[in-house]
C-alpha cells in the first residue's frame, strides 16, 4: 500500500485524468443506471474521483489508509468517509452504485477475498443498483522485468522521482517502488513494495458469479485496464 507516501499521492498521480474518467463513469451510469443518485467509492484513496463525482451525486467513501480518509474528508465535506477493509464492509447504508476503481481490487491476492469483497459490495447495493470494478492488469499483459519511471514531480517545495521494477511470482505481480524526495528538509529515499494478483477475465467473472452477481466485462474501461459492471442476479 501507499503507507509511506500518502502525503505525496496526489502530486505523484497528478498526470492521471480523473476528470476524463469521471465523465466516462457518468456516461456509463447514464446508460446502465440513469436514476443513480448515490455512490459508495470503495478504496477511494484521496477522493479525487469522489470530489468530481460529488458535483453530480451524493458520494461516500471508504479506504484502508487512514491518511487517505483524512484527505478525502477535507475534499468532500458533504460525504461520509470512513476507514475500512473492503472485505469486511458493514456501513449500514445502501447505494445506487458501489464502485472500486484504479485496480484496487488487485490488492486482494486471495481469490476468496475477492469474492468476500464483492459480496460486501452487493450487500450495500440498492435494488436495481450497479457495481463498477476496475481491475488490475491481466496475466497475459504483465511484463516481468520491465522498468518504469513515473512523470517526475517538479514543484518549488517538492521534487520527487519514482521508479519501479516489475517482477512476477506465480499469479502475483510485484512492484518495487523507489522514491527520491527532495524538500526543504533535504533528500529522502523511500521504498514501497506493492503486490497485486493477476486475474484473467474469466477468473474475475467467476468471482462475480460466486458472489451472486451478474457481471459484464468492458475491454477499455476508464483507463485501458477494462471494467466490470455488475448487478445482483435478477436485478
Amino acid at each position: 500500500m501507499f503507507t509511506k507516501t500518502t502525503q505525496y499521492y496526489d502530486r505523484i498521480y497528478a498526470f492521471k485524468d480523473y476528470a476524463g474518467e469521471v465523465e466516462r463513469i457518468r456516461a456509463l451510469l447514464a446508460r446502465v443506471h440513469p436514476r443513480a443518485r448515490t455512490i459508495l467509492d470503495v478504496a477511494c484513496g484521496t477522493a479525487e474521483h469522489a470530489r468530481l463525482l460529488a458535483e453530480h451525486y451524493a458520494v461516500d467513501g471508504v479506504d484502508i489508509e487512514r491518511d487517505f480518509i483524512a484527505q478525502a474528508r477535507r475534499k468532500v465535506p458533504t460525504g461520509e468517509f470512513i476507514v475500512g477493509d473492503m472485505r469486511r464492509l458493514a456501513i449500514g447504508k445502501k447505494y445506487d452504485v458501489v464502485q472500486c476503481l484504479f485496480s484496487s481490487i488487485g490488492y486482494l491476492t486471495a481469490e476468496a477475498d475477492v469474492v468476500r469483497a464483492l459480496r460486501c459490495f452487493a450487500a450495500h447495493l440498492n435494488p436495481g443498483g450497479r457495481i463498477i470494478v476496475e481491475p488490475w492488469i491481466t496475466p497475459d499483459r504483465w511484463l516481468p522485468g520491465a522498468t518504469h519511471l513515473s512523470p517526475p514531480v517538479d514543484h518549488p517545495d517538492l521534487k520527487l522521482v519514482r521508479m519501479n521494477t516489475s517482477t512476477r511470482i506465480g499469479n502475483l505481480s510485484l512492484l518495487n517502488f523507489h522514491y527520491l524526495i527532495a524538500t526543504d528538509n533535504g533528500v529522502e529515499y523511500l521504498q514501497e513494495d506493492h503486490t497485486l494478483a493477476l486475474y484473467s477475465i474469466d477468473e474475475m467473472l467467476s468471482f462475480f458469479v460466486a458472489a451472486g452477481l451478474d457481471a459484464q466485462h468492458e475491454d477499455v474501461g476508464l483507463s485501458g485496464r477494462g471494467l466490470y459492471v455488475a448487478s445482483i442476479d435478477g436485478g
